[in-house]
């Protein structure tokens, strides 16, 4: 994948991969799978770190922690809306627990454009490709799977890890929301991005993300 060295997986990882309940689709860093109850656990964790409360803002996490109260109904409130997509990001090896969420959200299938959100939750995880390859895989889903032509994101002005990986997945700065966001008691500018499904399509040419998964074997198909 561009700008994510190649790391193929071990023909005993792949198949352990592989076997992971819900799995959507792989790339040589992480997976992305389906949100699971056990799941709520992290999200709990998740919903009180004030480094992602900072840097991402998550509306997904803050409906959690505020409007749900953190009760298990969110679960099935989360699959049960066709407005949005969650899936899990687990780290393909080295990993015991996911390393973030990655997210489509406020879906309009007859216009073909939704919004886009990706957080990694543990710092660790930060600046090793994982973002950027899970953005990718995410994209590709809402192509190949909803039929979607565009794609959103938005991001605080100082975050400029986040701002760096829409870039180096084919996103455009499209505008500046003036003092859109509120933090650490002031206000700031929110960045617009987009893509196009050209776009992405392009990207998909260059990269050698997985999507679907696997057969019974545990041989990928090229999702190229």
């Amino acid at each position: 994948m561009t700008g994510v060295e190649p790391t193929p997986l071990a023909a005993g990882e792949r198949r352990r991969a592989v076997d992971r309940p819900g799995l959507v689709c792989r790339g040589t860093r992480v997976y992305l799978r389906t949100l699971q109850p056990e799941d709520l656990e992290h999200l709990s964790e998740w919903a009180e770190d004030p480094f992602l409360d900072r840097m991402v803002g998550s509306e997904f996490l803050n409906a959690y922690k505020h409007v749900y109260d953190k009760d298990p109904a969110f679960y099935e409130a989360v699959l049960t809306d066709p407005t949005q997509v969650v899936l899990v990001i687990e780290a393909n090896r080295g990993w015991t627990k996911p390393v973030g969420l990655a997210r489509l959200f406020n879906i309009h299938l007859l216009e073909g454009y939704c919004f886009f959100e990706v957080m990694l939750t543990d710092q660790k995880a930060i600046r090793r490709g994982f973002g950027v390859e899970a953005g990718k895989l995410i994209s590709y889903y809402g192509v190949d799977v909803l039929g979607l032509r565009r794609i959103e994101a938005k991001v605080y002005e100082y975050n400029r890890l986040s701002a760096n990986s829409l870039r180096r997945n084919g996103f455009h700065q499209e505008g500046v929301l003036r003092k859109a966001g509120y933090q650490d008691g002031r206000y700031w500018d929110v960045l617009v991005f987009g893509i196009l499904k050209d776009e992405i399509d392009e990207q998909r040419r260059k990269d050698k993300p997985y999507l679907p998964l696997a057969d019974a074997e545990g041989d990928a198909l090229d999702a190229s």
